[in-house]
């Protein structure tokens, strides 16, 4: 099988290598203006500073002026840029998951990613889905990573770098209005306090009514109410030494569980229409401390960090519709419809300590060890709604006579994991070069159940849990990554490898397995396994036309072995994970960027997956496609920033994204059809203030962003528009 996949990936690559060498290599004059000259973006994704088209990797940059003109406010907007990366939103913000080359994220799993924000990787995939503040550079990586940013880089990493503190006194204001009656604003001051330290604070607070219409309650069921406040001390006593400390936190307000139930996942056709607004309020804080020694030939560097996430989750439940329709009102003629709470509690501690070469030595290594120890609680449960409201539920069932307790579960879990690593790489020549990475992971996971007896699960044929019981498991895996260089002129790379992906297994709440059993669900117990991807990869990046054009393509082959798959059991109102033991998955990206003149810039990008479930508890599902994998993604994008006068530039940019055919679980019952959206801005800017109209989804392209067994469909945003304005000094 392995032969088989490195054929695959070699057979694309020669393809990919014809096509790129098609091109009319057309060459502009030399005497052409310096300024025509494309910039180069630098990056650091393998933990040295390298050009972008030098990378031996599949990546996607955004520099600050692409952030900017782009409008790059949410994660949603850069990965809706890059190709074979998709983020599907859910009913709650806590729950937003990345599928990158076929690799997924569902509910209550690791992320399918590592994401690395200044150096300090993200614990909680619940953090994730946040507003992007005073951002510098993000850069996406695609394929299995673990050996340079370890933990759940099993699909590739994310990384986010923000602007550093000032030698000198800054800041800079952005405020704007939308069609959602809302208004939003950003700032930031950054500055000198002495010699050896700087500062910088920035924040962000968002306000609106929402875009989708409840025509029950006749209001808006998404309002949203975000506050992010972050700051920087960057500490430079001298000596080799620096200390780097960063604190941030964001509150989100908002509703969720506005679900509509259809069979077809294409259906757009019903309003929302539950009576219950529900809430959906989440807490992020991170406090992380980044020291760095920089000695003769070596570079030592310990990053602490500390992560809380709590959320709060109420609303209606199954079936979501008015008091008076809902199913056990308007069917079984009870007095009474159900609502429904979560609560979600997540404390983190983790270490990283690491020693490396210098970053440009021709050989590179770096060595070093990781662990996370985290403490995770949660509650799920169904109250019976008297049309009197519904309340949040803690850590004990609710006793309020308006809302009774009918279902509930929670559970504790601590985990602990730790990993060592080690990275060698060693430049044979100015065109060969090697790369190795391994990294161990070990992760202790101990769950306790905390139901109290009276409310858990008791199937025939299934043991009978009991409050206090806990559950023990232990995930481990190598991560081994080998990638070679060679680059046969200064303007072409070709790499290849091999890489081998890791990601923990862990606990569904107790007694879900006897559940999922009972109602004829396969694949479902109360442990789901860990997961590993292998990866063969080959590509090639070109330099064309004077450096104008860049042409850049990558094929890969992924066998993936335990995979997750998401499962709602209505019964008792759990969110559960299960496992497809395998999984083939091969594709194909191309991009190529084109900047003929100084204010001209071209983009496309092509990606390509193709999944099939190999095996599967029920044979019915062996040959269908992957849950939550699109067939492809499209993008195109023009921008166009002309001088207008001496001193003020116009900016018109149009992004678009076609996003293929998508499967949402392992029987392939329904299909969401091609999603085609457009984004626009126009604007005109100076050094100092710039102005700028926008709009997504412009066209206002009607969609379901997500869809779940059991036909629960969560609606995408529909158009927004509006005007900012920012001043910087």
């Amino acid at each position: 099988m392995a032969i088989q996949s490195a054929k695959w990936a070699s057979t694309a690559l020669i393809t990919l290598m014809a096509s790129a060498a098609s091109v009319p290599s057309i060459a502009y004059a030399q005497d052409a203006a310096a300024e025509d000259v494309p910039q180069e973006i630098v990056v650091s994704a393998l933990r040295r500073d390298q050009n972008l088209q030098d990378v031996p990797a599949a990546v996607t940059a955004f520099s600050a002026e692409t952030i900017e003109n782009a409008g790059i406010e949410k994660p949603l907007d850069f990965i809706n840029l890059t190709s074979n990366v998709n983020l599907v939103e859910t009913q709650n913000s806590g729950n937003a998951f990345i599928i990158i080359r076929g690799i997924t994220q569902a509910r209550n799993s690791e992320p399918s990613v590592a994401v690395v924000i200044d150096g300090v990787q993200q614990v909680n995939p619940a953090a994730f889905n946040q507003e992007l503040v005073d951002i510098a550079q993000i850069e996406v990586l695609k394929g299995p990573q673990g050996g340079l940013y370890g933990r759940n880089a099993i699909g590739g990493a994310i990384i986010i770098t923000s602007q550093k503190p000032t030698d000198e006194f800054s800041g800079s204001i952005k405020a704007g209005i939308d069609n959602g009656f809302g208004w939003n604003v950003r700032a930031g001051i950054s500055g000198p306090l002495s010699d050896t330290v700087k500062y910088r604070v920035s924040g962000s607070y968002r306000d609106t009514e929402g875009y989708l219409r409840n025509t029950f309650l006749n209001e808006d069921a998404d309002p949203v109410k975000d506050l992010s406040v972050r700051g920087n001390l960057l500490i430079e006593p001298g000596n080799g030494w620096t200390a780097d400390l960063r604190a941030s936190y964001a509150r989100l307000e908002t509703q969720a569980l506005y679900f509509n139930i259809v069979n077809d996942v294409n259906d757009v056709s019903l309003p929302i229409r539950v009576n219950n607004r529900g809430i959906n309020n989440r807490d992020i804080l991170n406090v992380a401390a980044k020291f760095a020694y920089e000695g003769d030939g070596f570079t030592a560097t310990s990053i602490t960090s500390y992560d809380t996430v709590k959320e709060i989750l109420t609303g209606d439940a199954f079936n979501f519709l008015p008091f008076s329709e809902s199913l056990l009102v308007a069917v079984f003629g009870l007095p009474f419809d159900l609502a429904q709470s979560q609560y979600l509690n997540v404390k983190a501690v983790s270490q990283e300590i690491r020693i490396e070469s210098p970053k440009n030595d021709k050989l590179f290594w770096m060595f070093g060890g990781y662990y996370i120890d985290t403490q995770r609680y949660i509650s799920t449960g169904n109250l019976l709604d008297f049309q009197q409201g519904v309340f949040p539920v803690y850590r004990t069932p609710s006793t309020n006579p308006a809302s009774p307790q009918s279902t509930f579960l929670a559970d504790s879990q601590n985990n602990f994991a730790w990993a060592v690593f080690g990275n060698l790489g060693y430049e044979f020549s100015d065109q060969f070069r090697v790369d190795a990475s391994l990294r161990y992971d070990r992760d202790k996971r101990v769950n306790t159940t905390l139901t109290p007896t009276a409310f858990l699960p008791n199937v025939p044929g299934f043991p009978q849990g009991t409050t206090g019981q806990k559950r023990r498991a232990t995930f481990d895996d190598l991560q081994p990554k080998v990638t070679l260089t060679y680059q046969p002129s200064d303007d072409v790379t070709l790499y290849g490898g091999y890489s081998r992906g890791f990601r923990s297994g862990g606990f569904n709440q107790t007694g879900v397995g006897g559940v999922a059993a009972s109602s004829g669900i396969v694949g479902v117990s109360d442990i789901f396994k860990d997961e590993t991807a292998s990866t063969f990869e080959v590509g090639v990046k070109t330099r064309l036309l004077d450096r104008k054009l860049t042409l850049n393509a990558a094929a890969y082959s992924t066998l993936s072995k335990n995979s997750y798959f998401f499962v709602f059991l209505a019964a008792n109102s759990t969110q559960n994970l299960g496992n497809v033991p395998k999984t083939r998955i091969q594709g194909f990206e191309v991009e190529a960027n084109f900047r003929p003149t100084s204010d001209i810039q071209l983009n496309a990008a092509a990606g390509y997956t193709f999944s099939e479930i190999k095996e599967f508890p029920d044979a019915s599902a062996i040959g269908n496609e992957a849950p939550l994998i699109s067939r492809y993604t499209y993008n195109l994008g023009a921008q166009f920033t002309p001088q207008l006068t001496n001193t003020l530039d116009g900016l018109f940019r149009v992004d678009y994204r076609r996003t293929g055919k998508t499967w949402w679980e392992p029987f392939n019952t329904t299909v969401r059809q091609p999603v085609d959206l457009v984004d626009v801005r126009l604007g005109v800017n100076s050094d100092s203030w710039s102005m700028a109209a926008f709009a997504s989804n412009l066209f206002n392209e009607k969609y379901n962003a997500e869809f779940s067994p059991g036909g629960f469909v969560f609606k995408a945003r529909p158009r927004i528009y509006g005007l900012e304005a920012s001043y910087k000094f």
